[in-house]
């Protein structure tokens, strides 16, 4: 039968799965025509079915307004639990689409290997471990994996984070990557003074390369950005030279819109699979693990 009970102290209400379903589609949209072309419904039912739940808990939830329809206080606190609710039965179920529960598996991954190699791969994940239900989240290399929830984050660095379990995924070589009009102008790596540097959270990586390169004596000046992904966008555009993991950029070097103007690179830090510290790592988890692992001994 479509009926939920709800007890609370002394007060059962028993009110319609449809009504509700109903409701918060049309408190979504702002309208049952929208809510009756997603539920599947006629206009009507939408209608019927809002109607028979404001009788049983004896509010209004919608008011008819010069522009179009409005929901009341009442249906303003109810709506946002049922949305929530509504979505997460949804992913509850969609781990049962074969008649077997996916196992999930939460990842932060930083914004670079996310786009640079992670991206263009996960189809293939998909289709070796399709009992995984993957969830991506993305950082910008500054994550609580733990205070999060995650089970588990990809990180640049040089592994050594307190807490976590680091396991070394691949290194990371770093060279300045800029326009190709920028890179005309750049014939000798002492040219690089001449144009904007464009810097990350991450000083010394700039520092370090100056340094191989013989020009320690340059001051860095130039705007920062939390996310290598954004900066290398702004390199695309002729805003200035970022230093960039030249690995995670193939697309754009391949096409043309970063160039790598000088040979020159740094290789101190790598991407990281970090978990935490003393938590045994799920089988989604190791699936994954054994998954990039073996993807990138094949490169």
């Amino acid at each position: 039968m479509d009926r939920l009970r709800i007890s609370h102290d002394s007060r059962t209400l028993t009110v319609s799965l449809n009504g509700l379903r109903a409701f918060e589609s049309a408190a979504r949209h702002l309208s049952f025509t929208a809510a009756a072309a997603e539920l599947g419904v006629t206009q009507s039912a939408i209608s019927h079915q809002i109607k028979a739940l404001e009788e049983r808990m004896g509010v209004m939830l919608f008011r008819r307004t010069p522009r179009g329809l409005a929901v009341t206080d009442e249906a303003l606190a109810l709506a946002p639990t049922l949305t929530e609710t509504f979505d997460r039965m949804a992913r509850l179920l969609a781990q049962f689409g074969d008649g077997k529960r996916r196992a999930p598996l939460t990842i932060s991954v930083v914004g670079t290997f996310a786009l640079g190699w992670l991206l263009p791969r996960i189809k293939d994940f998909e289709q070796v471990c399709p009992f995984v239900d993957l969830r991506l989240l993305t950082n910008n290399n500054r994550v609580d994996v733990a205070g999060e929830g995650l089970d588990a984050a990809i990180r640049f660095g040089n592994g050594m984070w307190t807490g976590l379990n680091a396991t070394k995924l691949i290194d990371a070589a770093m060279s300045p990557l800029c326009s190709p009009a920028m890179a005309r102008q750049l014939v000798q790596p002492g040219d690089i003074a001449r144009v904007t540097f464009l810097r990350s959270y991450r000083g010394q990586d700039w520092l370090q390369w100056l340094q191989a390169a013989g020009l320690g004596h340059i001051a860095l000046a130039g705007p920062m950005f939390d996310s290598s992904v954004l900066m290398a966008e702004a390199a695309a555009r002729g805003h200035g030279i970022a230093l960039l993991p030249t690995g995670m950029f193939e697309n754009d070097l391949t096409s043309g819109r970063l160039v790598q103007p000088f040979a020159l690179g740094i290789a101190n830090d790598a991407y990281w699979l970090v978990r935490p510290t003393g938590r045994s790592p799920s089988l989604a988890l190791n699936a994954f693990q054994d998954w990039i692992t073996q993807k990138l001994l094949e490169a």
